[in-house]
């Protein structure tokens, strides 16, 4: 097998460049077929183990397996569909895709993991992302690089392309035993590295770099994009009670819907929709990544 040069790994943080002779097709093949056998062992484990030492362990031979898959030649054209703990959406300029998934902590809290994956032909590139979620007190308010990433597990990118390019990212993100969060992110490339934040989102009450909900963790919660709209439309939330507005870990959804409206580049908030006559709306095409997890343990305990 002729030799590949790798200058760094998804371990180190740090973009990874390889460079190869037209590789055997059908030997990649083979070889993606059998890392993916390994990542969905894994990824079992990662959502079943009980103990928290044993999740991270599998978390750690899941990354170090996962860099070699991608090390793989053409590897980003390699779907790894039958994946269920790792979630992939690629863009829809199939410039890129994002690999991202999380492990629970035994506290009830989540860390997020992941890598931006280019496409890059015969060379790929790729962007780790380190979860800072922690580190950074106003995330509406702060633009960060892959180094300072605020973790989600991303299931949609929009495209925007006027007046400048750039890539809307919906994210769930399980923050703990009581609240979970979503996110509306902003991905961006300046001297082709990626950043994530932009102040595009004007109101209500003032202009945000993204957008985080947060709810409690009994209730589910709609975020989803209406292309023929131009349109992100989600649930308002409030409070059970006046008294619990303080209380974000307490809201859910009340029946009625906001957005944020697309127009050049800039996204208007908008309140009250009328949803009789949208398509779409429905977030039926993802999956929850608890309850998945759940469905994952219901299964293997049968």
């Amino acid at each position: 097998m002729k030799k590949l040069l790798i200058i760094c790994s998804l371990l180190a943080l740090t973009p990874c460049f390889i460079f190869a002779q037209k590789p055997d097709e059908s030997a990649n093949l083979k070889k993606l077929h059998l890392y993916e056998d390994t990542l969905k062992k894994l990824g079992k484990h990662l959502i079943n183990d009980t103990l928290d030492v044993e999740r991270k362990n599998a978390n750690y031979a899941l990354i170090k397996t996962l860099v070699s898959a991608l090390k793989v030649p053409n590897s980003f054209l390699y779907p790894f569909d039958s994946l269920k703990s790792i979630t992939i959406t690629n863009s829809p300029d199939s410039r890129f895709r994002i690999l991202t998934w999380h492990v629970q902590n035994d506290d009830g809290s989540y860390r997020y993991y992941g890598t931006v994956q280019m496409n890059g032909g015969g060379q790929l590139k790729m962007f780790p992302l380190n979860d800072y979620s922690s580190q950074l007190a106003n995330p509406e308010d702060s633009i960060t690089n892959s180094y300072k990433w605020y973790g989600a597990q991303y299931y949609k990118i929009i495209h925007v392309v006027s007046p400048k390019s750039y890539y809307i990212l919906l994210g769930w993100k399980g923050y703990t035993i009581k609240a979970t969060k979503k996110v509306i992110d902003v991905l961006s490339f300046k001297d082709d590295k990626p950043f994530f934040g932009m102040p595009v989102f004007d109101g209500p009450s003032k202009t945000r770099k993204r957008v985080v909900f947060e709810y409690t963790s009994q209730a589910s919660m709609l975020l989803r994009y209406v292309p023929d709209h131009n349109l992100i439309v989600f649930d308002h939330l409030s409070p059970p009670d006046r008294k619990l507005k303080d209380q974000l870990n307490s809201y859910g959804p009340d029946l009625s819907y906001d957005g944020y409206l697309e127009k050049n580049g800039r996204w208007a908030f908008v309140q009250n929709l009328d949803m009789r006559n949208m398509p779409d709306v429905h977030d039926d095409q993802y999956i929850d990544p608890k309850k998945q997890d759940e469905a994952e343990k219901a299964a293997n305990d049968n």
